[in-house]
């Protein structure tokens, strides 16, 4: 759990060291920053596609550019040059260079756990409550209102959605669209999280649908996939407007926790073998 805490880069919990880089890493248990060096003349193609195993960069990164110059190459053909003191965000997808003769110095968040890691020590396998929400009948909803209000909806859904994740510390994976991908190390949380964005999207005027699942998740940088996410998305596949739909093992997680639960019945899940029982949360007082 969170904790009031702070750590030196003086004296981090780990120094990598790779081509033309350097980064120094501390661990707050929920949350890995990074401080990294990238020398002038730096190229993450050059200097660690052979390291991460693909060919381009699949981590998303979020940071704070401290000194020196970044020039991103998205694979889709968009570029960006990030500078000094300035908050960034990059997709996955993409190429990086150092640009001129001063070392580019970041601080980074969202990467920092895999900065320099082989795509072997990259992955990780844990146990995990994966939730999925959509928006409900969003095509017919985009049809009423016109692209630009929809937009205008979308984002401002994307923004209070987020909310409630901070709130009940999700980790955001992705976004499909008109929902999230997101995964909790907590079943309960990720319930209530589930609930309170039902009811956040309600006060909006949309319905939105919750699937959830606990399973073990395999970590591929910012990825994360393994049977337990094809479920949880099949779980949602089941949900209906304004429902929050459980998996059995979510649901036995969730004793003691005080939320209600009411059968729903069983189902056959695609690409799942056999029935599985899944469970509707009581999300408004009985």
């Amino acid at each position: 759990m969170p904790r009031l805490q702070f750590k030196s880069f003086a004296t981090p919990d780990e120094h990598r060291r790779f081509p033309n880089g350097s980064a120094d890493i501390v661990d707050l248990g929920e949350a890995t920053v990074g401080l990294a060096r990238w020398e002038p003349g730096w190229r993450w193609s050059t200097h660690l596609a052979s390291l991460a195993g693909t060919p381009s960069c699949q981590v998303h990164h979020l940071g704070y550019a401290i000194s020196g110059r970044l020039r991103v190459d998205m694979d889709d053909g968009q570029t960006i040059e990030i500078p000094p003191d300035s908050a960034y965000e990059v997709p996955a997808g993409h190429d990086a260079s150092v640009v001129g003769d001063e070392a580019f110095v970041t601080l980074e968040w969202t990467s920092a756990h895999v900065v320099g890691v082989d795509a072997e020590g990259a992955s990780e396998r844990v146990l995990a409550t994966v939730l999925f929400t959509d928006i409900v009948e969003s095509t017919g909803t985009l049809a009423r209102v016109g692209d630009q209000a929809w937009r205008d909806l979308l984002n401002e859904h994307n923004r209070r959605m987020r909310d409630q994740l901070n709130r009940f510390r999700g980790r955001e994976i992705d976004t499909t669209g008109d929902g999230f991908l997101a995964v909790f190390d907590s079943a309960s949380r990720a319930v209530q999280c589930g609930i309170a964005m039902t009811k956040t999207a309600d006060a909006m005027g949309i319905s939105i649908r919750v699937g959830i699942h606990t399973g073990e998740v395999e970590f591929a940088g910012e990825n994360a996939r393994g049977v337990a996410v094809h479920a949880a998305a099949r779980v949602l596949a089941q949900a209906g407007a304004a429902e929050v739909l459980v998996s059995s093992t979510t649901r036995d997680l969730l004793e003691g926790s005080g939320l209600i639960l009411e059968d729903a019945g069983s189902h056959d899940l695609k690409g799942l073998f056999g029935s599985r029982t899944l469970y509707r949360v009581r999300t408004t007082p009985s």
